[in-house]
C-alpha cells in the first residue's frame, strides 16, 4: 500500500518535468531561425525562394528529430527514476517487514498507510484484513472482538504513548509491549513488541529471590553479612532480629558500633579483622556481649566471601546464643548467586524441597556428602531420584509426617552414604505461605553415627569391667533379674555362685600390678570357658559372679568344683608362674531369695562361711545364715526409701590449717558426711549403711544427693570455705559423673574452686586408665581432687605419680598412734615430706589430742581434721564460723 502511494506521487512529478523541458528546447531554436512569432506557415511557403523553403523544411525536420530525440530521452530518464523509486521502496518494505517488531503507520487523518507482516502474525491476522482505508482505531476494534486486544480502544490511546509503553495479554499467555509514537505531520507510528519470555525471566529471579530470602530468614541461626570496605551491615536475618532487639531497618547500613555498645564493637571488629586477615578467610571464636542490662555469650563463624576473581567481596557473620550451654544473609546483592554464596556457607548440612512436588530446590555444600552427589545435580531431583527405594520411601514419609505437624520434626534414620551406613538426625522445619499452607521444608540433617557408637560403648563401659570386659555388678544384677522374671512360675532352679580369687593382692605386691590385671584377664577367661556360656561377671577387684540352671544344688557344686581345679592350674603371665585359688559361696532360686538383691547377698553371705573355713572352700546358702541376711536385707530397703523420705542429712566436719593450738588453727573449709537418722532404729552409724550403699549400688544416687546438697549449703555460706565432699569408686563406673558435677555447679552456683572431692585408689583399682580420664576431666572444670585414706592401700604411690591430685589426706591409723608408735610418726613424717616434693597439700585426720596437733604443726603439715578441732555436726553449730552471726557458737567452742 506504500509502494502505491509512492509510485503514485512520482507518476505526477514526470509530466511537468517533461513539459518544463520542451519549451526550453523549443523557444531558442524559433529565435535562433528569426522567425517572427505573427507569421503563420501558410503566408511563409508562399512567398519564399524555393531554396529558402528547403532549407526550411530541412530545419523543420531537424528539429522534429532534435524534438523526438528529446522526448526519448525523457521517457527513458522517467523509466530510470521509476525503476528507482520502486527498487528504495521495496527495500524499505522488506526491511520493516522483517523487523522481529510489528509495525503500524498511520496518516494525518489515522488511515492506515503501512503495517508490517510481523504486527500480523502477533495478533493472526491476513492482509486482507486490511482495506485501503482502514483506520487505527478500526483496526484496533476489529481486534478487539477478535480477543487479541484486552483493553479498550480508549485506553490502547491513553497508555501505549506513555514511555514504559502498553503490555497487553494474548490468549496462551503471551505478553505484547506496544509503544505509540506520534509524528510531526499528524500521522503515527506504533511498534509491537513480544515480551513474554523477558517477563517470565523476571517473574522467575522474582520468585527465586524471594524463595532464596524465605529460607535465610527460617534458618534458625543468626546470619549477617557487612561490606568489607567500610564495614557496615548490608544484610540481617529474622534470628539476628530478635537477638539484637533491632528491626533490620534499623541494623542495615549501620556499623558494630552504631548498633552494640562500645566493648562489645570492639570484639566484634576484631573479630573481623581476624577473619579478613586469617590465610583461609574463615574465623570462629567466642565472645561476650551487651544485650540491654544482661551479658549474652555468643559462638560466631566468620567466612570472607570472595568474586570471581578471587578477591574479598563480603563478610558473611553466622552466630548463636549460648549463653545457657555455656553457665553449660536480608539483602546483600540483588542477584541470586549472592544468596547462594550466603546458604553454601552455612556450617551445617541444608537441604530445602518444594512441598508442592518433592524436589529438592537447594542444598549446600554440606548437604553432598548425605546426596552422595554434587547440590547443583541434586536440584529438582527427588528422595525416590536420589536414594533407594527402601530409604526413599521411608525419607518421604518422615517429611509428609513434618508437613502434616506444620513445625519442627526431629528423628534419627540410617541413611547410606559413600563411607557406607550411617545414622543422622535430621531436623525437618515447615516453611509456610502468606495464606499458611506449607510451602517449603527446610532439613538439616546431621551425621551422629560416631556420637552414637561413642555412647554405645559409653554404655557399655558402665556394664562392663573394664578389664576383662566381663559384665560389671549392675549388669550382673539384671541379669539375675532377667533370670528370675523367667524361672518364676515354672518351678525351674538356678544357682548363683560368688567366687572370691584367693592370693591377688601377693601377686600385685610381688610382680606388680600389671601382673595382677594381666592374672584377672586369664581368671575370666578360663571361667568363661568353664561356665560353657554362662552369666559370669566381675563384682569387685578379685570377687565374680555366676549363674547356673539345672538340678541345685547338684548343678551349682559341679561348676563350683570345676572352677576350683581349673583356676587350680598354673598360670604364665610374662614369663613367670603364678598360682591361685578360689572360695565359692552358692545360693539357689527359689529357695535362698526370690530377688536379684537377695540371692546375691546370700551367695555373698555363704562365700563369707567359705572363707572362714580354709582356702578353696565351697559353701552352700544355710537358714541359720539368713538372720544377719535379713537384716541386711530390711536395711537395704529402708536405705532406698531414705532419701525420698528425707531421713538421709550431711553433718558437716571442720579442716583447719595445722597450728600449735585448736584456737590458732583457723578453720579453712568443712567436710560433709552422710548421717541416718532412722525412723525405728534411730541413729544408723556411717560403718553400717555406707558399705550397704556401696554393695547394692544405691551409692550412685546418695553420692549424687550429698553432693548437691553440700554444694547448695555451701554456696549460701558468707565466708567462701572449702567443702570436702567423698566421691565412691561405683560413682565413677556409672552415669557421667563429670556431668553431674558441672551441672550442680551451676545449679548451686557455688564457684568450682570451693569444692573438693576426696577418692580413694579404689576409684583407680577399678579401671585405671577410665578413672585417670575421669579425674583429668573434673580438675579441668576447676574443682579440687583429694586422696582420701592415704597409706592404707598398698599402690597409692604409682597413683601419685599418674595424677597431680591438690591434696593428700594421711589415713587416721597412723595420726592416732603418734607418740605410741615411732613408726607412724616416722610415716607420717614422710608423707609429708613426699606431698611437699609434688607440691601437695597434706591433711591429717582423726586428729584427737594437743600433742597430735602439735606434731604435725611442727612437720609442716598443711591442715587437720579430727574430734580435737571439731565431731561432724550439723552446720548450725558452725553458723559463726561460715559467717553467719544469727545462731548459736560453733561446737568447737562449747566442748
Amino acid at each position: 500500500m506504500a509502494d502505491k502511494n509512492w509510485q503514485a506521487g512520482g507518476k505526477n512529478l514526470i509530466p511537468a518535468r517533461a513539459a518544463v523541458c520542451l519549451v526550453a528546447l523549443v523557444a531558442p531554436l524559433g529565435a535562433a531561425w528569426g522567425l517572427p512569432d505573427s507569421i503563420a506557415p501558410a503566408n511563409y511557403v508562399g512567398s519564399a525562394d524555393p531554396n529558402t523553403v528547403w532549407e526550411m523544411l530541412i530545419g523543420g525536420i531537424v528539429v522534429c528529430s532534435l524534438l523526438a530525440a528529446i522526448a526519448l530521452w525523457i521517457l527513458s530518464a522517467l523509466r530510470k527514476v521509476k525503476r528507482s523509486q520502486l527498487r528504495r521502496n521495496a527495500f524499505v518494505s522488506n526491511a520493516l517487514n522483517n523487523l522481529s517488531q510489528g509495525v503500524v503507520m498511520t496518516d494525518p487523518q489515522k488511515r492506515i498507510v503501512f503495517c508490517n507482516d510481523r504486527y500480523l502474525e502477533i495478533y493472526g491476522l491476513l492482509r486482507s484484513d486490511i482495506s485501503g482505508s482502514m483506520t487505527g482505531p478500526e483496526l484496533l476494534e476489529m481486534r478487539h472482538k477478535r480477543g487479541v486486544l484486552d483493553v479498550s480502544v480508549e485506553d490502547f490511546y491513553k497508555y501505549a504513548g506513555n514511555p514504559e509503553g502498553l503490555v497487553t495479554e494474548l490468549p496462551g499467555g503471551r505478553s505484547i509491549l506496544v509503544k505509540y509514537f506520534a509524528l510531526p505531520n499528524g500521522g503515527s507510528v506504533a511498534t509491537h513488541e513480544d515480551c513474554s519470555e523477558q517477563r517470565k525471566l523476571s517473574r522467575q529471579l522474582a520468585s527465586t529471590k524471594q524463595f532464596l530470602e524465605s529460607v535465610l530468614d527460617n534458618v534458625p541461626v543468626c546470619v549477617a553479612a557487612k561490606s568489607i570496605d567500610d564495614g557496615r551491615y548490608i544484610f540481617a536475618n529474622r534470628a539476628f532480629e530478635r537477638f539484637s532487639r533491632f528491626s533490620r531497618d534499623n541494623i542495615v547500613g549501620k556499623r558494630a558500633d552504631e548498633i552494640f555498645q562500645p566493648e562489645t564493637a570492639a570484639s566484634i571488629d576484631a573479630a573481623d579483622r581476624t577473619a579478613l586477615d586469617s590465610p583461609g578467610g574463615q574465623f570462629r571464636n567466642q565472645f561476650i556481649v551487651e544485650r540491654g542490662s544482661e551479658k549474652r555469650v555468643l559462638a560466631s563463624f566468620r567466612v570472607v566471601a570472595r568474586d570471581e576473581k578471587n578477591q574479598p567481596e563480603f563478610l558473611i557473620v553466622l552466630f548463636e546464643d549460648i549463653t545457657e550451654r555455656k553457665s553449660l544473609s536480608q539483602e546483600l546483592e540483588n542477584t541470586k548467586k549472592f544468596l547462594e554464596l550466603v546458604v553454601d556457607n552455612i556450617p551445617v548440612s541444608l537441604i530445602v524441597e518444594s512441598v508442592s512436588d518433592g524436589r529438592y530446590l537447594l542444598a549446600n555444600r554440606s548437604a553432598e556428602t548425605i546426596l552422595n552427589r554434587r547440590r547443583e545435580d541434586a536440584t529438582g531431583l527427588t528422595a525416590a531420584d536420589i536414594f533407594d527405594p527402601r530409604e526413599a520411601k521411608l525419607i518421604i514419609a518422615r517429611d509428609e509426617a513434618a508437613i502434616r505437624k506444620r513445625g519442627l520434626l526431629t528423628e534419627e534414620h540410617p541413611i547410606s552414604t559413600k563411607d557406607g551406613l550411617r545414622l543422622f538426625l535430621t531436623r525437618r522445619m515447615t516453611v509456610l505461605d502468606e495464606a499458611g499452607e506449607p510451602q517449603y521444608l527446610i532439613k538439616t540433617p546431621e551425621d551422629v553415627t560416631d556420637r552414637r557408637q561413642t555412647e554405645s560403648r559409653m554404655v557399655h563401659m558402665a556394664y562392663h569391667d573394664g578389664l576383662t570386659d566381663l559384665p560389671n555388678r549392675a549388669s550382673f544384677l539384671q541379669a539375675l533379674s532377667q533370670m528370675i522374671e523367667a524361672c518364676e512360675g515354672t518351678g525351674e532352679e538356678f544357682a548363683v555362685l560368688c567366687v572370691d580369687l584367693d592370693g591377688l593382692k601377693e601377686v600385685n605386691d610381688v610382680f606388680g600390678h600389671a601382673t595382677g590385671d594381666k592374672l584377672l584377664i586369664e581368671v575370666a577367661r578360663r571361667m568363661q570357658t568353664t561356665a560353657r556360656g554362662g552369666v559370669v561377671a566381675r563384682l569387685s577387684g578379685d570377687e565374680f559372679g555366676l549363674i547356673i540352671d539345672g538340678k541345685q544344688p547338684a548343678a551349682g557344686m559341679a561348676l563350683a568344683e570345676q572352677l576350683a581345679q581349673a583356676l587350680a592350674n598354673e598360670f604364665q603371665i610374662d614369663g613367670k608362674s603364678v598360682r591361685t585359688g578360689v572360695a565359692t559361696g552358692i545360693s539357689v532360686f527359689p529357695r535362698n531369695g526370690a530377688d536379684a538383691a537377695s540371692l546375691l547377698a546370700n551367695a555373698g553371705a555363704a562365700l563369707f562361711r567359705a572363707k572362714a573355713k580354709s582356702r578353696g572352700s565351697i559353701s552352700i546358702f544355710e537358714p541359720e545364715m539368713d538372720q544377719q541376711i535379713r537384716d541386711r536385707r530390711v536395711l537395704h530397703q529402708d536405705l532406698s526409701l531414705a532419701i525420698k523420705n528425707g531421713e538421709l542429712s550431711l553433718y558437716y566436719q571442720p579442716q583447719a590449717m595445722a597450728r600449735q593450738t585448736a584456737a590458732s588453727s583457723e578453720v579453712i573449709g568443712f567436710e560433709a558426711l552422710a548421717r541416718w537418722q532412722h525412723p525405728i532404729r534411730g541413729f544408723v552409724p556411717p560403718s553400717d549403711f555406707i558399705p550397704l550403699a556401696e554393695e547394692s549400688g544405691l551409692i550412685v544416687e546418695m553420692g549424687e544427693w550429698i553432693l548437691r546438697e553440700a554444694c547448695r549449703e555451701a554456696a549460701s555460706w558468707p565466708m567462701p570455705l572449702q567443702i570436702a565432699v567423698n566421691l565412691s569408686p561405683a560413682q565413677f563406673m556409672h552415669g557421667d559423673l563429670v556431668g553431674l558435677v558441672h551441672s550442680i555447679l551451676l545449679e548451686t552456683g557455688l564457684s568450682p574452686g570451693r569444692l573438693e572431692l576426696e577418692i580413694t585408689e579404689g576409684v583407680l583399682i577399678e579401671d585405671f586408665d577410665r578413672g585417670l580420664a575421669l579425674l583429668r576431666r573434673l580438675k579441668a572444670l576447676g574443682v579440687r581432687i583429694s586422696m582420701d585414706d592415704f597409706g592404707s592401700g598398698y599402690s597409692s604411690l604409682s597413683y601419685l605419680q599418674a595424677f597431680p591430685f591438690d591434696k593428700i589426706k594421711i589415713d587416721r591409723a597412723f595420726v592416732i598412734n603418734l607418740g605410741r608408735n615411732p613408726q607412724s610418726a616416722s610415716i607420717v613424717r614422710a608423707v609429708i615430706g613426699l606431698g611437699h616434693g609434688l607440691e601437695m597439700s597434706i591433711v591429717a585426720e582423726g586428729v584427737e589430742t594437743q600433742e597430735q596437733l602439735g606434731f604435725l604443726a611442727d612437720e609442716g603439715c598443711d591442715a587437720v581434721q579430727g574430734y580435737f578441732l571439731g565431731k561432724p555436726l550439723p552446720i548450725a553449730q558452725y553458723a559463726v564460723l561460715v559467717g553467719r552471726t544469727d545462731t548459736m557458737e560453733p561446737a568447737r567452742k562449747t566442748g
